[in-house]
């Protein structure tokens, strides 16, 4: 059920899930002050949410200071977030923000652009993601903050060999340096680098969490994730459209497990340590159009318009998650025609959210 009253308008079936599934990590941050960049983004209001929904139902008491670049535009979209007691926000550009005042115990940096218009500007993009990244660790030295979390993604591995059913955490590649397509994985291989260096000279402890796909309320139906296209297209009624011949293997983690995931890390996983975030049940893109059809019961076709071409290889983007199921017991808990449904279910909720950027 989708609850208009819970932080972020998530339904509270899914954020009790999340505090089930992250609970020792829940306690572990008992009373902590928490600063988390990217806050307003996707991933960090799924986890804003759940950390204010454990500080609701679980008397956890701890604080998070969001950092954004126009906190009053995103309390307008979701006002859900406002007047709650343990959450406020600080303006500030990600490579520039002044540091706030007052203690700070554990950060999570979750600031990425990811949007079409960012990829469009790589030479930007770079210093938002590196120069941030350096921003955030002198906060935390000047804080003494110990412990970080680090949200990388797996575009760090660059494309995956067509021979390689998965990539794990010690894969070797990495993106193509002199394609400009591959700035947002070169520049998060260089600031996992920058919180190495840091955690070798008395910096944070940082956990460094390769996000792959993932799905669920919030995620934008109108921008260039093609889940979140497949579940607009099937919600108004038109055939799904696959611009490419569908061939290509992806993967996809509910949103409340994610921040599940992410909780779990960041009070649990070993520092200087990378883990694989994501699902490693692989489907075709093709597959996929179907598999939203079905999940919704929508009365379209699908049609894909690209062709094969003869004897190119696959393309393949499914990660290794034996590190983190084995160290922390984290899975895939939620079904993806359950992520579908859901993900549908809030869009339908909240109209606006389908034009909202992540």
């Amino acid at each position: 059920m989708i609850d208009g009253g819970s932080p972020g308008g998530f339904a509270r079936d899914d954020l009790d899930l999340v505090c089930v599934r992250a609970l020792p990590a829940l306690e572990a941050l008992r009373g902590a002050r928490i600063f988390m960049t990217g806050a307003t983004g996707f991933v960090g209001r799924w986890l804003l949410a759940s950390l204010m929904h454990a500080r609701d139902h679980l008397g956890l008491r701890q604080d998070v200071l969001g950092l954004s670049r126009d906190p009053r535009a995103f309390l307008r979209a979701h006002p859900s977030f406002g007047d709650r007691d343990g959450l406020s926000f600080v303006a500030g550009d990600i490579r520039t923000f002044q540091f706030p005042d007052g203690p700070c115990d554990v950060v999570v940096h979750a600031a990425t652009d990811t949007s079409v218009d960012a990829d469009r500007r790589p030479m930007e993009l770079v210093d938002s993601i590196i120069l941030g990244t350096r921003r955030v660790l002198e906060y935390c030295e000047r804080k003494s903050v110990k412990r970080m979390l680090y949200l990388s993604s797996g575009a760090v591995y660059g494309p995956q060999p067509s021979d390689v059913g998965f990539l794990h955490e010690g894969s070797g590649g990495g993106p193509d340096q002199l394609s400009p397509h591959a700035v947002y994985g070169e520049a998060k291989r260089a600031s996992e680098m920058l919180c190495a260096i840091a955690g070798r000279n008395e910096g944070p402890e940082a956990v460094v969490a390769r996000i792959f796909a993932a799905v669920g309320p919030g995620l934008p139906l109108d921008a260039h994730f093609a889940i979140g296209n497949f579940i607009r297209d099937a919600m108004d009624g038109r055939d799904i459209r696959v611009a490419s011949d569908g061939s290509a293997q992806r993967s996809y983690i509910y949103a409340a497990d994610l921040a599940a995931w992410l909780l779990t890390l960041l009070a649990r996983g070993r520092g200087g340590v990378a883990y694989n975030v994501g699902s490693d049940e692989a489907i075709s893109i093709g597959e996929l159009a179907a598999r939203v059809r079905g999940a919704l019961n929508a009365p379209v076709m699908v049609d894909i318009a690209g062709k094969t071409a003869p004897g190119a290889p696959r393309s393949r983007y499914i990660p290794d998650i034996t590190r983190a199921r084995s160290e922390l017991g984290l899975d895939i808990w939620t079904s993806l025609d359950a992520a579908i449904r859901r993900t549908a279910a809030f869009a339908n909720h909240n109209p606006v959210s389908r034009k909202l950027r992540a």
